[in-house]
């Protein structure tokens, strides 16, 4: 069981839509997948239930939490440890940890708990490690193969707690100048989180406290919406393109000797997805990915091309990143 997180501090860039297609696809080829939505905003929870489900699910009089607030409660409001773990079915091989706006509260206690882990306290542990326990609590029930998690574009507290859950990260970029200086704040933010974490595990106050490893690999980057005419991209991505490979493996990797030469393929680069404009809405109406969409959901003529097009893509990609995994 392998967990990755998506992840780039450059908001926009399509991480949630890019997680959301790759969790069917690997459906899709057999794999049992847990998605944790631990973004704040939720979105990739609104992408996966209906409206009716969300209103359920976010009903303040439901005294029934169903969201990653359920499990985190007891530990917010001071009472324990975490509860457990609730989930929603989604297909027959994903389940779903949805997310909830309320989570935004829980960064004040992950705060303090990070720097009372450095006097060895054991209720410092169990709140820094919470997301890495639910998550594992959730996948182990569920018999996952992969936990994809979800985060916002910050370097909050919440985001520091997820990501040292991740065995690998994977790093969506849009070929523009924000997503470059992401890549240059992202490298050596995730080096000092690994770094710091490994110096609180030393200060563990019980062996039997299952806590993350903070592996945090680099998995590699997917560059999303990038613009294509004649099947070559257009001047103005082509341009921000050809820097995230030199600023991947120097920012991220450390290692500024793997820059690919002019003309080469870059090996981090784990694959180029197209903008499908006029799909994207129709795959939302549909909920379903787009290279599900069938004609009775719209897709005819020029878009029967792209949706299979699309599929290609998203299953290339999916083969690429479980070789790595």
């Amino acid at each position: 069981m392998k967990t990755l997180a998506f992840f780039n501090n450059k908001g926009g860039v399509g991480k949630t839509t890019l997680l959301y297609h790759l969790a069917w696809m690997f459906s899709d080829m057999g794999r049992r997948v847990l998605v944790a939505d631990l973004d704040p905003q939720a979105n990739l929870t609104s992408m996966f239930l209906t409206e009716l489900e969300l209103e359920k699910l976010w009903d303040p009089d439901n005294v029934q939490d169903q969201s990653i607030m359920a499990p985190l409660s007891p530990i917010i409001r001071g009472l324990g440890d975490i509860g457990p773990t609730p989930f929603q079915s989604i297909a027959p091989n994903i389940r779903l940890i949805p997310g909830d706006l309320g989570l935004s509260n829980f960064e004040s206690n992950l705060s303090e708990a990070w720097g009372d882990c450095l006097d060895g306290k054991e209720p410092a542990f169990r709140t820094t490690s919470s997301l890495y326990r639910i998550t594992r609590q959730a996948a182990e029930q569920f018999g996952a193969d992969l936990i994809l998690l979800d985060v916002g574009p910050n370097f909050g507290a919440i985001n520091r707690a997820a990501l040292i859950c991740a065995d690998a990260v994977l790093i969506p970029v849009a070929p523009d100048l924000f997503s470059i200086q992401g890549l240059r704040n992202l490298g050596p933010t995730l080096t000092n989180w690994r770094r710091e974490w490994t110096k609180r595990l030393a200060e563990r106050p019980a062996a039997d406290l299952p806590l993350p490893a903070a592996t945090m690999n680099p998995l590699g980057y997917v560059v999303l919406q990038f613009g294509v005419r004649d099947s070559r991209p257009v001047h103005a991505y082509e341009k921000w393109a050809r820097r995230i490979p030199a600023t991947f493996a120097e920012k991220v990797l450390g290692d500024a000797g793997t820059t690919p030469g002019a003309g080469e393929p870059d090996a981090n680069c784990l694959g180029l997805l197209k903008h499908y404009r006029s799909l994207m809405p129709m795959a939302m109406e549909a909920r379903k990915p787009i290279f599900r969409l069938k004609p009775s959901d719209g897709a005819i003529g020029s878009h029967t091309y792209s949706v299979k097009e699309c599929g290609e893509d998203f299953h290339n990609l999916a083969i690429r990143i479980l070789e790595r995994l």
